[in-house]
């Protein structure tokens, strides 16, 4: 039996119970008897995880390394530093403006460390701007702008990248998110991008993302990576994720200890 908390991402999937996540300990019974929980709310995990000891997708790993910007950043810094923007996190109460000023110039990219769509994005123009954004963050997250008007979604499902596609700017805009009125171009998908989210996916454990991926020259940066990533990109590629999901986590079932050869599948 599978449970999803949340029905928009699991239709079409066979055999599926949809509970309210508030309602997780009123249906405790049917959790646990449960072979999979599907899109928990985060605040669900530990409980289903450690306390139930539930299979849940996406998993434990992506959930956590998912969280928010800085737990992202931090892994990447780890395991794949030379894909990463040049990035500070620092805490208000120890910021010097001078400093970030120095090391950044203007403009800059300042984050909020949990949002996405391109919300909680900024680009940072003078000092003003900086430090009203300082005002109203006590995590700090401050990158670089680099030279682009168009990043790479790269979709990875399961064990694969199931597809991939151009996030272009409008005209004179910063924002290379859809939901901020940025077009799609499916052509001309660089094969070394795609490489990279396969490495850093199976790095980190990863199953459900979408990673943003920024191509300056020769050089590939991991801007960041969204669990519960938008598909309209995909359904214009004809890719319905959940037929993926379902594929994986019957696998699983199957053999929970067989690890599927990697593919991808792309628009060319």
């Amino acid at each position: 039996m599978l449970i999803t908390f949340d029905p928009f991402r699991t239709i079409g999937i066979p055999n599926v119970t949809y509970i309210k996540p508030e309602n997780i300990f009123k249906e405790i019974d049917k959790v646990k008897g449960a072979d999979y929980i599907l899109f928990p709310e985060y605040w669900q995990v530990n409980s289903l995880v450690y306390g139930l000891k539930k299979k849940i997708f996406p998993n434990i790993s992506t959930y956590q390394l998912g969280h928010n910007k800085i737990e992202t950043t931090r892994a990447l810094w780890a395991t794949f530093p030379n894909n990463v923007p040049y990035t500070q996190v620092l805490s208000r109460n120890d910021v010097n403006i001078e400093t970030i000023e120095e090391e950044f110039g203007y403009p800059l990219v300042a984050k909020e460390i949990k949002n996405s769509m391109g919300r909680g994005v900024f680009l940072i123009k003078n000092r003003q701007e900086l430090k009203n954004y300082i005002d109203n963050n006590s995590v700090l997250y401050i990158q670089e702008k680099l030279p682009i008007d168009r990043d790479l979604r790269i979709v990875y499902v399961g064990n694969k990248v199931i597809g991939a596609y151009w996030r272009i700017a409008k005209e004179g805009e910063f924002h290379n998110n859809i939901a901020k009125g940025a077009s799609y171009d499916y052509t001309n998908i660089p094969q070394e991008a795609i490489e990279l989210v396969e490495r850093v996916a199976t790095t980190l454990d990863i199953n459900h993302a979408g990673f943003d991926i920024a191509v300056v020259g020769n050089n590939l940066y991991i801007l960041e990576y969204n669990v519960m990533f938008g598909n309209e990109g995909l359904r214009n590629m004809g890719i319905k994720v959940e037929e993926y999901i379902y594929e994986y986590i019957s696998t699983d079932f199957d053999n929970p200890n067989n690890p599927n050869t990697p593919i991808y599948s792309r628009a060319s």
